[in-house]
């Protein structure tokens, strides 16, 4: 007896224990799923729904290949009359009764768990046909009060998806005669008003958002969890994990947003599990094979360090001979750089163009005028956004980009210490920069990988491809009221193509350029404040930051130090910088520049002060002088401030020599701003209390030595050329 009464008691215990299903129920077999949607092209969003059915190995059959979209664009009417007769067709083809047909948009849609839990939610709503639900009555809300009432939960249908058996999915589309042009969305929503027909039918609303989420009026309820190295979309509002996330109506950015996570697209576990698929190797290509990319190069307003960045651009690592460049130069200030670029290395690539000042071109016709150089190019492959004001560090940017083989691609950079980059992580209502959730972590590098965003400029990849078909429209930067980077993005968010941002890897930074100023010959010298880091790769030495860790700070006297602090770029400059401005004192112990108008010591010079270099001076000392000051003298401290700092010209016939005296100063600073033996023979220091000299000026070391009462000195001739130093007398 007890034998035989065991299966009905496990059968028992097992009713008693799940609520999945009526006990008479058996559950759905997942091979009786069939995923039904209509795409009538391929698009971005397509692709992503593709990769979420994969993931979870849903059955997908794609209605509407190659046919021409005739159902409208929903923004701005109601449509989609071309998807229910689709489907209408599609499910009398269906022979198999049993089956359970699940009719879902594609193009803003991602699954965000498999069909084991959607059936199963499917059969806990007890309902032959389960339509997604909405907060929002759209299209018609006159139908509102022919709603049924609920106690909790969205109200309104929602056409986007919906599930069910066949045969109760095909007697609901059966008398469809609209025209493509017609509403799905009222077609529903009258055979769900209608008590009969939704009886008949035994249709109900997933009002709790427990298979489907509609995003539209609903942004506040979703919000993403991470848990066991998966990522679902969560409903705060009903507490619910909806299987199916569709991005409606105008939350399309939003969906795009929660696709960079779901599903397990990124993970805190994983990390970045779609950056590794679909790439394009150039690895196995002969050079001769790469693909054709143009060079867009755009320069809009005076910018730092112009010369630099045609620098690093020849240092590209991608074949000159497969690359074309559109330079396009808005600002006269540079252009003796774009020439002389050109005219030393535009020989070394495959074609080059070159729109001057002159020509007066604005920005977006300039940038229209690019992109349609690729596009009627039948060799080109990509075209390549890289404004001037860009800092690309790495020299495998382009390759990088053209592996992940993505419509549109940016790297990321951002500006130096603060939370600005190239990229937006969201939109505001009006069109404008909003802040996403994880933008900071993005940018600061806790969150690495590929991101879907809306916005992208400066630098980044698009696909020739892509501006051949979806971006063909010639004047995709020209715009009554945005400008030119903004207008371009709106374009292609029309056009539903995908932008992404990549910072899997430290592309580079972009340049401050707001307080720019040209006054000077060479006026990236005056940047230390604006853009430090730039600064301290032109100008400082690429020892210093390892003299003290290998030793490289010598001792030639004592407590004299000599140590590498300027590179010969900054001699340079500093010493064409005061040339060129040209009023040199005339060396005679009156001298109005100081105060009491008396200098005891004089020297043929040019204060800092006389170029308005004496801030940048200032930041200099404190940031590169200071810690080696501290290093060398143990517990003295210093906030870098002088009366003097300048530069002294030596010369046989002018002043060749300055005789034994001590500094006004703590400590004194001087620089060698040329090379002896090349530019000078003769001149050095010589400390006279310790008849030790230093003999031999090494260009860009700096001599460091206590200024009273010790450090008694005197400058030896110069006996042929002409010799500069810069001096500084600090903590007078």
């Amino acid at each position: 007896m007890t034998l035989a009464c065991f299966p009905i008691l496990s059968w028992m215990c097992l009713c008693a224990l799940s609520s999945l299903v009526n006990c008479g129920d058996q559950r759905i077999p997942e091979d009786k799923l069939l995923v039904l949607t209509v795409a009538t092209k391929e698009t971005d969003g397509f692709r992503r729904f593709l990769r979420s059915a994969k993931h979870f190995n849903y059955t997908v059959k794609v209605l509407g290949q190659g046919e021409k979209w005739r159902g409208g664009d929903y923004m701005s009417a109601p449509g989609g009359g071309q998807k229910v007769r689709l489907l209408k067709d599609a499910v009398v083809e269906i022979k198999s009764e049993d089956q359970v047909i699940l009719f879902i948009d594609s193009y803003d849609v991602v699954f965000a768990s498999g069909p084991k839990e959607l059936l199963r939610k499917f059969q806990q709503a007890k309902h032959k046909v389960v339509f997604s639900s909405e907060s929002l009555i759209w299209p018609d809300r006159h139908l509102e009060d022919k709603y049924p009432h609920i106690r909790e939960g969205n109200r309104f249908l929602g056409s986007g998806g919906f599930m069910g058996y066949l045969p109760n999915i095909r007697e609901m589309v059966a008398n469809w005669t609209g025209a493509d042009s017609d509403s799905d969305q009222l077609f529903f929503t009258k055979v769900y008003v209608d008590p009969a027909r939704r009886k008949a039918l035994n249709i109900t609303l997933d009002t709790k958002c427990r298979l489907f989420q509609n995003l539209h009026g609903a942004l506040d309820e979703v919000v993403l969890k991470f848990e066991d190295g998966r990522v679902r979309a969560r409903n705060v509002q009903y507490d619910t994990l909806p299987v199916i996330l569709h991005g409606n109506g105008p939350t399309k950015l939003q969906m795009n947003y929660l696709g960079n996570y779901v599903p397990n697209s990124w993970t805190f576990e994983s990390g970045c599990t779609a950056c590794l698929e679909n790439l394009r190797s150039l690895s196995s290509l002969k050079e001769s094979e790469y693909p054709l990319v143009v060079i867009g190069i755009f320069i809009q307003q005076p910018t730092p360090f112009v010369s630099v960045f045609f620098e690093r651009l020849l240092k590209l690592q991608y074949p000159k001979n497969r690359l074309k460049l559109f330079i396009s130069n808005q600002e006269p200030h540079h252009e003796q750089q774009v020439s002389s670029f050109l005219q030393n290395h535009g020989s070394l690539y495959q074609d080059v163009k070159s729109i001057r000042p002159d020509e007066e071109m604005g920005g977006a016709d300039a940038r229209d005028l690019a992109f349609d150089m690729c596009r009627k190019d039948k060799e080109c492959d990509y075209f390549f956004n890289l404004d001037i004001e860009v800092v690309l560090k790495n020299e495998n940017t382009l390759k990088i980009l053209i592996k992940q083989n993505l419509p549109i691609v940016a790297p990321m950079i951002t500006r130096a210490g603060r939370l600005w980059s190239n990229f937006w992580g969201a939109l505001s209502e009006d069109g404008y920069y909003a802040r996403s959730e994880d933008y900071v972590d993005i940018v600061q590098g806790r969150r690495v990988g590929l991101w879907n965003v809306p916005y992208v400029s400066s630098v980044y990849l698009v696909k020739a491809s892509l501006l051949q078909a979806e971006l063909k429209d010639y004047q995709l930067f020209t715009s009554e009221s945005l400008d030119p980077d903004m207008a371009f993005c709106h374009n292609v968010r029309s056009k539903g193509v995908f932008m992404y941002v990549n910072n899997l890897h430290t592309f580079g930074r972009i340049l401050s350029t707001e307080k720019y100023k040209t006054e000077h010959l060479h006026n990236d010298l005056w940047q230390i404040f604006e853009n430090p880091l730039d600064w301290q790769e032109r100008y400082i030495h690429e020892n210093y930051t390892r003299m003290i860790k290998d030793k490289l700070i010598e001792n030639p006297c004592p407590d004299v130090y000599w140590f590498p602090v300027f590179t010969d770029v900054a001699c340079n400059h500093l010493v064409e910088e005061m040339e060129h401005f040209g009023k040199w004192s005339g060396g005679g112990n009156v001298d109005t520049r100081i105060q009491g108008g008396y200098e005891n010591v004089p020297t043929i010079d040019i204060h800092m002060n006389q170029v308005n270099f004496d801030k940048e001076w200032q930041k200099f000392l404190l940031e590169f002088v200071a810690p080696i000051t501290e290093k060398m003298f143990p517990g003295y401290y210093t906030k870098a401030q002088f009366d003097l700092a300048f530069v002294v010209r030596y010369k046989p016939d002018e002043q060749p020599f300055l005789r034994p005296h001590h500094d006004a100063s703590t400590f004194t600073i001087n620089i060698a701003l040329n090379q002896v033996g090349t530019d000078y023979q003769g001149g050095g220091c010589r400390f006279l209390r310790y008849d030790c000299s230093v003999q031999a000026p090494r260009k860009g070391w700096a001599l460091m030595h206590p200024g009273r009462l010790t450090h008694y000195h005197e400058g030896l001739p110069t006996t042929a050329g002409v010799r500069y130093i810069a001096v500084s007398f600090v903590d007078p």
